[in-house]
């Protein structure tokens, strides 16, 4: 065979490509997919269906060489969709991306292959197998690494259609003007030769990689720098929260005070049996009020008594069990911002539960050896989905993620601490692990 009159890309290498892209992208953004044998399943799956589909559309005339790419588009959307489970938009922003990963990874191996074979001046199966792995394993090898840098578990992207719609003017301008010597040869951005028209493919085409790359490293980083202001801002709310909830309790405690010393009083006037006992039960609130919520952290007590005085307005039942001495070396607003959170999505939460026998919260702060446990429990109706170990946004069930869980999540990072998030039989159990302060000081 004639190296120079090499026919285009095999539709099996591009079937290929597009499958590798896919992959880059899905086991990049969830490297848990790695040890699935359901996932691999799915992928065996689509790369047969991709691999049938190019080859059975090779030879289509041109008015449908467009619809056929299109459909071939679709067919990794598809894969995208099924395997990460984030929806369309992020589904179609990926999309975009691999589809021109692929175009440029399938462009390169076969432009090198045309070039060696003619200095050769022969046509080898092997050397094509050979020169097919090299490439594309460099290729979407190193995607693989780049793509698992700038993702970060704790921190998906999510997609807004804006984005979404720029992604893909940038992949169809790429696309366009790199195939355009497919369609037209006589342009000022086209050629009628096949060497040119193999530059003008790869190169266009990695410049659309770098291009979307770098719109993505962007928007990744103002998505970050929007997070932490809106966490900063949640820290700030919380310690003012905290700072309010502090000045009315001094002042009930202190009218409790005075309450104490009206009925002394009372009760050294001659009084009736019922007032008498109704005296008693009065008294007994009070030493009951005086004495919950006496952690030994004055930020604890604050917090949690704030909190019982919400509760039971709104008909919650929230029990504490909490030794609030290994929790010193916490400071107060970071400490404001692992309770204040964990109890303000705990009461959202159980809020909505209609039956009010089942609207129960329960704190623990305890000690483990080197470690201070806070767990915080509470009912729920309803699913949740998990993703990177953070309950995931629902329409039907918000309260479980975001900003609040990312800020618990960061503060204890901030300690050296973890968060986990666990549920069992409608009840949601949150847990928070810091390591003691004399310890961290030890070590």
């Amino acid at each position: 065979m004639n190296p120079g009159g090499l026919a285009d890309i095999p539709r099996l290498y591009t079937a290929l490509a597009e499958w590798l892209a896919c992959l880059v992208y899905i086991l990049s953004l969830l490297p848990a997919k790695r040890g699935s044998l359901r996932f691999w399943g799915l992928a065996a799956a689509m790369l047969a269906v991709q691999s049938a589909f190019l080859v059975a559309t090779d030879d289509v005339p041109l008015p449908l060489w467009i619809p056929c790419m299109l459909a071939a588009i679709g067919l990794m959307f598809l894969f995208l969709l099924l395997a990460c489970g984030r929806g369309a938009l992020n589904a179609g922003y990926y999309t975009v991306r691999a589809f021109i990963l692929a175009e440029f990874g399938a462009s390169l191996e076969w432009q090198l292959y045309y070039h060696f074979a003619n200095l050769a001046g022969q046509d080898s199966f092997l050397a094509r197998l050979a020169c097919l792995a090299v490439v594309y394993a460099v290729v979407f090898g190193l995607m693989f690494l780049l793509e698992a840098r700038s993702h970060t578990a704790e921190h998906p992207i999510a997609i807004t259609p804006r984005e979404l719609a720029n992604a893909a003017i940038i992949g169809a301008s790429a696309f366009l003007i790199s195939n355009l010597s497919y369609t037209q040869a006589d342009t000022p951005f086209s050629s009628q030769y096949v060497s040119d028209i193999f530059n003008i493919r790869t190169l266009v085409d990695l410049g659309g990689i770098a291009i979307l790359y770098a719109y993505h490293l962007q928007r990744a980083e103002l998505q970050m720098r929007h997070e932490l202001e809106t966490i900063d801002s949640i820290l700030r709310s919380q310690y003012a929260q905290y700072q309010q909830s502090r000045e009315s309790i001094d002042l009930i405690n202190r009218k409790y005070h005075d309450l104490k010393h009206q009925i002394a009083a009372l009760r050294a006037e001659p009084d009736a049996e019922r007032r008498s006992a109704w005296l008693d039960e009065m008294e007994s609130d009070i030493n009951a009020y005086e004495a919950q919520n006496k952690t030994g952290n004055q930020v604890l007590d604050v917090l949690l008594t704030g909190k019982s005085l919400y509760c039971q307005k709104h008909g919650i039942h929230l029990t504490t069990v909490a030794d609030g001495t290994v929790l010193a070396g916490v400071s107060p607003m970071d400490l404001c911002t692992l309770v204040g959170n964990a109890l303000d999505n705990a009461i959202e939460s159980v809020k909505k539960i209609e039956d009010r026998e089942k609207r129960l919260i329960h704190v623990a702060v305890s000690r483990q050896k080197n470690f201070a446990l806070l767990r915080f429990e509470n009912c729920f109706e309803g699913e949740l989905t998990f993703e990177n170990g953070l309950p995931r946004t629902t329409k039907g069930n918000t309260d479980y993620h975001g900003y609040g869980l990312k800020s618990i999540r960061r503060t204890a990072q901030k300690y050296g601490g973890t968060v986990t998030v666990n549920t069992r039989k409608n009840w949601f159990e949150l847990k928070i692990l810091l390591p003691l302060a004399e310890a961290a000081q030890e070590e």
